[in-house]
């Protein structure tokens, strides 16, 4: 059933804090916000990207370090200071021309869970929340911020026949 789910994806939604990143909101003595993100979540993403999946952000929080980020990897799709995730679904929808049952969603916390039960395939990393991972199509065995986004991504490559030609890049 999953791999049924992760074949019709055509749009990957990522939460960050505690998805792209560990969780950990890092403040200077200037109060400058740092986030710290995993490389092998971007190379996942940018793969995803170049075959022709896209890939959007739903976050509750704002910062300027996450359009750096996504900036680096060519997300321009971002949905940031939401805090209701699900009632952005349509404005994605009507934006990007697909619909909820092809769109992918990776969470970690409660506020989440609304706009999981919403798309096409609901993920959670290994770390989210118990009530997430008990209502998720797909749990990563990686944490967040530490591969799970990667794992999500080649899911989805390897269920739609994308992941060998994915590798001749590097062959």
């Amino acid at each position: 059933m999953t791999s049924d789910k992760l074949n019709q994806v055509r749009l990957l939604l990522l939460d960050v804090d505690g998805v792209l990143n560990d969780g950990s909101i890092i403040y200077d003595d200037k109060g400058v916000e740092t986030k710290v993100f995993n490389a092998k979540d971007g190379l996942g993403i940018e793969l995803l990207m170049e075959a022709g999946i896209d890939v959007g952000i739903v976050t509750s929080r704002a910062s300027k370090a996450l359009y750096h980020r996504c900036n680096n990897l060519g997300i321009s799709l971002i949905f940031d200071g939401v805090h209701d995730k699900s009632g952005v679904l349509g404005d994605i929808s009507k934006q990007t021309g697909i619909p909820a049952e092809e769109i992918a969603f990776v969470g970690d916390d409660l506020v989440d869970l609304p706009l999981m039960r919403k798309v096409g395939l609901s993920v959670a990393v290994a770390d989210a929340h118990e009530t997430l991972l008990e209502n998720a199509d797909m749990v990563t065995t990686a944490k967040g911020g530490a591969g799970a986004v990667r794992e999500v991504c080649e899911a989805i490559l390897k269920a739609q026949g994308l992941w060998e030609k994915t590798l001749e890049r590097f062959l």
